[in-house]
């Protein structure tokens, strides 16, 4: 037995076979008794747009009509496809391109038909300012897609741009609006196309998708198609038009003119947030339809073994990787694609599938649609359901490569068991909750009563019982609509159920009511935390843990859908990987012209805002120690600012090269990789370009990257940006001259850096920018480390600096402040910086930029603190550092009971001391 293949450019390996497998199909029978002194008019091989063009121009020149000769050619392709496709085993992709493009092209030569009649009757259509109205012919489902299959209807909808009136014909008269111009072009269309001949058919077309249905006007105006749209458009038709595509005229689709529609279609589709609302409505839809085929297949049990409908069928494929691309579509517009195997592969890359399950998915989609293809070769007939006669099944077992029909349809159940697994996985939703489910308890989905507040406060106790009694009088519980409400409710069962059970804490409980209430009108939070219990679960333990994290969600809601990533505390943050998907979400962007300056921005702060958040819920759970959290962020730092110097750089129009010869010099946490959360960047850019213009040029560059990293867009900011450690502080240029830099920090000149400047410099880094720069600066940073000092002058020059930053930072009485108090970190940074500058000449190992820890250690080997010192104040440094961190999360103090940290205050003493005497 052979298996069928697991992608559609890979064919089934099979034995050659003596016979032509493709006769025993009964339509091809037919074909063969009425046709065959035509067939030799497609050109051998696939069809091709270009070949089918040219057998139509062969089967008029015959003396077909063009009804007729559109009629003859699907003859001719079906035809061929069966051969191809049972015989020659031909993948997948080239049986369905082949009826995408019959498609196209027998609806281009229609269209030009229809127009040309209609100009002769009433004139050119004419829009309001003149220019000829268009009218698209829209290929929604599979037809969209490019994934006909071989006996598939076309869903179509007419939209034409602009509204006017006709020229009138040769004498003038017979004028007519362009809507009516359009109405008759489309009965004309589908007469050429859909009615049923003494040669069939050319395609069935159903319209029913188009505004308001069947009781819809056949044609609409792209501005009642956009009003339609923001004002009517139901969730399931996000799922329709996400697949749409002007398919005629191809000149429309040659001259971009047909764009136009992607702007209208695009945020009806895609919503900005993370819309999990959709499941529902895509589980009501998928009900309707297994309801539909029930009734179908009552008293006829044949019908039940559809390969489309039924379950494990192609349609839960479709809807499964569907309802990943909608619910997240909007803000990762790389999963914007209409073939069904290119989505898959793009939701398991975006981390939403894993890899094995898309290729499971992949391979039984691809199987399915050939079972599909082989029902209709039997007698081009509509249908999905596996025929009843034995030989018919031996000839499709036969032509998928198997030996026989038992062994085939043991591959058909096994690749719909894999099907229906992951499709109950993804819609049917945990429902461990018992009392809060759709199908057991009282407020389930079809029940609809949901039950009222106060019935549900029984369950809860104490604080967290008066806390949400709250809600009764709040205008935004009380203007939830009932299917909102209803998720509410059962939200809160679910959550007094886990803090019975002691999965949950009542603080996690008292911040989720304070979160989340500001965000109750947002009801596709509510929608996430329904569908995915994990995420809620953890979002508990999340806010139990901290109250920033709590704020940090109040902010950027949207980022609690990183949750439920399976790997989240698996991983750690991936700058090329990070990199990477913000290019390729700039590149969909472009495809669909939505890469302005605004959209960017809002990606940037999007995928910041998304990473940050997962390396907290990675700090919250404990995963990393504080120094990988600081290495994290600042790593996060480093390529945002990467991605937007790119950026910004492709988009500044005075730009003079491909490549800027810029780089981006880091201080402070940014400069030690310390950043902590909402930390600022203190940066100082530089450049090395001879170009007269250089100058104007890259402050321009530079004033565009500092707008976009702090300007506060819908989707707030990244970073503030200080750059008062360039030369010359506030009043010096923005963006200096490498070699300028360079002098100023080596004291050469009249205008030379001050010693506190030398502090700063033993923590700067090369963060990115132009690289035969990183080694110069590295060079120039070495020199002002190792510079020889005079002892007591440096010494009292930190000492004082040391000073004013304490007087700048009052401590209460009592109290011991973990960065600002005698023993604090501070202390412990200005006496490393003392022995960096004093000392790195004799002991180079000081001049790396490791961060204090490494750096007090490495003092105590090179004998410059005594024996256990330097590592004394090392471990004393860390936990001031952890209890920062962890103050900080929670929003409290720094300043604690000095008995707290007594021994970690006297070790960093004892350095000081020792140091600075």
């Amino acid at each position: 037995m052979t298996r069928s293949q697991p992608m559609d450019d890979a064919p089934i390996s099979k034995a050659p076979s003596p016979v032509n497998l493709t006769l025993y199909s009964r339509f091809v029978q037919r074909l063969h008794r009425r046709y065959a002194d035509v067939l030799p008019l497609l050109a051998p091989g696939a069809p091709t747009r270009d070949s089918l063009n040219a057998a139509f121009a062969a089967l008029q020149s015959t003396g077909l009509d063009t009804g007729a000769a559109l009629r003859v050619l699907r003859q001719l392709t079906l035809e061929r496809l069966a051969q191809l496709d049972c015989t020659d085993q031909a993948p997948l992709a080239v049986v369905t391109h082949a009826m995408t493009w019959l498609a196209e092209v027998t609806l281009d030569i229609a269209w030009q038909q229809v127009m040309a009649d209609l100009d002769v009757l009433h004139g050119q259509p004419l829009t309001l300012s003149g220019q000829r109205a268009e009218m698209w012919v829209i290929g929604m489902g599979k037809l969209g897609a490019r994934e006909l299959n071989v006996s598939s209807d076309i869903d179509l909808i007419y939209v034409y741009d602009q509204d006017g009136e006709t020229l009138g014909n040769s004498e003038g008269r017979n004028k007519v609006s362009c809507q009516e111009y359009f109405t008759r072009a489309v009965k004309r269309m589908y007469a050429l196309i859909g009615d049923t001949t003494e040669h069939g058919f050319v395609f069935r077309v159903d319209l029913a998708l188009r505004p308001n249905g069947n009781s819809g006007p056949s044609v609409v105006s792209l501005d009642a198609l956009e009003e339609y749209l923001l004002v009517q458009g139901r969730e399931w038709e996000r799922f329709a038009w996400m697949k749409s595509r002007v398919v005629a005229p191809r000149s429309a689709v040659v001259n971009g003119s047909a764009q136009a529609l992607r702007a209208v279609v695009l945020p009806f589709v895609f919503r900005r947030y993370l819309d999990y609302n959709v499941f529902e409505s895509l589980r009501t839809l998928h009900q309707q339809i297994r309801d539909h085929a029930a009734k179908r297949s009552a008293g006829h049990p044949e019908r039940a073994n559809d390969v489309k409908l039924s379950r494990g069928g192609i349609r839960e494929i479709e809807f499964t990787v569907q309802l990943l691309q909608v619910v997240r579509g909007g803000q990762f517009p790389e999963l914007r694609t209409r073939p069904t195997l290119d989505a898959l592969q793009r939701v398991a890359k975006a981390g939403l599938m894993p890899q094995a399950t898309a290729d499971a998915l992949g391979a039984a989609y691809v199987f399915l649609r050939q079972v599909e293809h082989r029902i209709q070769y039997l007698d081009d007939q509509q249908t999905h359901v596996l025929p009843t006669r034995d030989d018919d099944l031996a000839w499709m077992a036969q032509t998928l490569g198997y030996e026989d029909a038992c062994a085939f349809l043991t591959d058909l159940d096994a690749h719909r068991e894999v099907v229906a697994q992951e499709f109950d996985t993804l819609l049917g939703g945990d429902r461990e909750c018992k009392g809060c489910n759709g199908k057991n308890g009282k407020n389930g989905v079809h029940g609809r009563e949901h039950a009222e507040l106060d019935a549900v406060l029984t369950e809860f106790d104490g604080a967290v019982r008066a806390r949400l009694a709250q809600w009764g009088d709040n205008p935004r519980v009380q203007a939830l609509r009932d299917d909102a409400r209803g998720r509410l409710m059962r939200l809160l069962q679910r959550t007094a159920q886990w803090l019975k059970e002691g999965r949950i804490s009542e603080v996690a409980v008292l911040r989720m009511a304070d979160w989340i209430e500001p965000l109750l009108r947002r009801e596709s939070y509510l929608a996430l935390m329904l569908e995915r219990p994990s995420v809620y679960e953890r979002l508990l333990r999340l806010l139990g843990a901290a109250k920033w994290p709590a704020r940090y969600l109040l902010q950027h809601p949207g980022v609690i859908d990183e949750l439920a990533g399976g790997n989240l505390f698996d991983t750690r943050f991936d700058a090329t990987e990070f990199e990477a998907e913000l290019e390729s979400r700039r590149v969909a962007l472009k495809r669909t012209g939505e890469d302005d300056e605004e959209s960017l921005l809002n990606l940037l702060r999007r995928a910041h805002h998304a990473e940050q958040f997962r390396t907290l819920a990675r700090d919250v759970e404990g995963v990393l120690s504080v120094e990988q959290v600081a290495d994290d962020l600042s790593a996060l730092a480093d390529a945002v600012l990467r991605v937007t110097a790119r950026w910004c750089w492709d988009r500044l129009k005075t730009r003079h090269r491909d490549e800027p010869a810029i780089a981006i010099i880091g201080y402070g946490k940014l400069g030690g990789k310390e950043l902590g959360y909402g930390s600022d960047l203190d940066i100082v850019f530089v450049y090395d370009d001879e170009d007269e213009r250089a100058q104007e040029i890259y402050a321009s560059y530079v004033r565009k990257m500092i707008n976009w990293m702090t300007v506060k867009t819908a989707d707030g900011d990244l970073y503030e940006i200080d750059t008062a450690l360039r030369p010359n502080g506030n009043s010096g240029l923005l963006v200096t001259r490498f070699e300028a830099y360079a002098d100023y920090q080596q004291q050469r000149g009249s205008n030379t850096a001050w010693t506190w400047e030398h502090q700063a410099m033993t923590r700067a880094r090369f963060v990115m920018g132009l690289q035969s720069l990183a080694p110069r600066f590295d060079a120039v940073r070495h020199a002002v480390i190792s510079a020889p000092r005079d002892a007591a002058s440096l010494k009292a020059e930190i000492v004082a600096m040391r000073e004013r930053v304490r007087q700048g930072h009052p401590v209460k009485a009592d109290h011991f402040d973990v960065k600002h108090s005698p023993g604090g970190m501070v202390d412990a940074e200005f006496a490393m910086q003392y022995l960096v500058l004093l000392c790195a000449a004799a002991h180079p190992e000081l001049a790396d930029n490791v961060g204090n820890i490494a750096l007090l250690q490495r003092a105590e080997k090179a004998g410059l603190l005594p024996t256990g010192a330097g590592q004394a104040a090392a471990n004393a440094y860390r936990e001031m550092r952890r209890l920062q961190h962890r103050a900080r999360l929670n929003e409290e103090p720094t300043q604690v009971d000095p008995a707290t940290l007594s021994s970690e205050r006297d070790a960093v003493l004892a350095v000081w001391q020792w140091v600075m005497g």
